[in-house]
């Protein structure tokens, strides 16, 4: 995998701009002003969190005695079901969380950006080939850039879609995250099933 195409895979599982609609709705209780602010902490936050995640994970999998291909898999299924309600919401379920006063750390840097699926990738990349940690982290750093830029502004690009586009590019995101969660789980199947 390249260092683009690792940038671009770990954009799209970020989803900013799935992550838009759910943004305002935690923000809403928010002062106005104050808005910027936080999200700009709790982007750092999760930028944190996922370079810490980097160095880590693969150790932690050691730890646990997974293996890749089964982290592989249940990072696929993960994004899988997350994708799914993303496409199909359910309003039982909705993927929005009801936040009284201002969030900090959940749910805007946890799990919104530095969710399940961004840390199976980041475990994913690292595994396979941990030498090249200086392209993940490169990678990981702009598609956090890019995520974060299009958060920040997430209230004028609301603004200028509207609920109905932001919806429907959920939707979009939601379909092109299952193709990659598929194509994900078929990959860890295929290592698992490789005769020797």
């Amino acid at each position: 995998m390249t260092v683009l195409s690792a940038t671009i895979l770990l954009f799209l599982v970020m989803d900013p701009l799935g992550n838009i609609l759910l943004f305002v709705t935690a923000l809403r209780s928010v002062p106005a002003a104050r808005r910027k602010r936080v999200v700009a902490r709790e982007l750092l936050i999760a930028y944190v969190v996922l370079v810490i995640f980097l160095f880590t994970g693969e150790h932690l999998l050691h730890v646990l005695n997974i293996t890749g291909p089964a982290l592989t898999i249940a990072g696929g299924i993960v994004l899988f079901l997350i994708a799914l309600r993303m496409v199909f919401p359910s309003p039982e379920y909705p993927l929005a969380e009801n936040v009284k006063g201002e969030p900090f750390l959940v749910p805007l840097a946890i799990p919104y950006v530095a969710g399940p699926s961004t840390l199976a990738t980041l475990l994913l990349l690292m595994s396979r080939e941990p030498l090249r940690w200086p392209e993940w982290l490169l990678a990981l750093s702009v598609a956090w850039l890019a995520s974060a830029i299009i958060l920040v502004l997430g209230g004028y690009i609301g603004d200028f879609l509207g609920r109905r586009g932001l919806l429907a590019i959920e939707r979009l995101m939601g379909l092109l995250l299952v193709a990659l969660a598929v194509q994900m789980s078929l990959g860890g199947l295929k290592v698992a099933l490789a005769p020797g």
